[in-house]
């Protein structure tokens, strides 16, 4: 499962791949180097809407209160509140043109995907809610839209070419 969260303005991507014994946990801060994590599922127990587990021999119990993308996350008296999206949310931010993925300067992918139709072109002047790229993900095809009314700088994908979560797509002239 892929996840991006967001704490005090910092954007973490994580990754947690699940198997029989264990969940193995990749964690990247922003675009620094990525930690990974293996953490046994016997050192896990769900009660309630609380978790205990063992990681890196310390005890943590976590409860976690989520109101839509907002998630509280306490343990060890005090709260974090953080920013959560998974696969569907931020398939939903990128289609709705959220600032997460889309901001004035460019489009950025929410998700791993391929590029189906590129619609425009370098110079090319797009009003805001205009579909710039067709993106298939989650074996869907998804409009990626003009944030606001921009003129296309550069385009940094081609049709059919394989992107990761994050990558640049589309500049837009500032």
């Amino acid at each position: 499962m892929y996840f991006e969260a967001i704490q005090k303005d910092k954007k973490y991507k994580i990754e947690v791949f699940e198997s029989s014994s264990h969940w193995r946990v990749n964690l990247q801060e922003d675009d620094g180097d990525v930690e990974y994590h293996h953490i046994p599922k016997s050192d896990y127990q769900s009660m309630d809407d609380a978790i205990s587990f063992i990681f890196e021999n310390t005890s943590y119990m976590i409860d976690v209160v989520t109101q839509g993308v907002e998630s509280y996350v306490y343990t060890r008296g005090s709260y974090r509140q953080i920013q959560l999206y998974n696969d569907e949310l931020l398939l939903h931010e990128s289609l709705k043109g959220g600032s997460t993925i889309g901001s004035a300067a460019h489009i950025s992918a929410g998700m791993p995907g391929k590029i189906v139709k590129i619609l425009v072109k370098a110079g090319d002047k797009v009003s805001k809610g205009q579909t710039i790229v067709v993106m298939e993900a989650m074996k869907m095809e998804n409009d990626l839209k003009a944030p606001q009314d921009v003129t296309v700088k550069e385009i940094k994908i081609s049709e059919g070419q394989s992107v990761e979560s994050g990558a640049l797509l589309v500049i837009f002239d500032s």
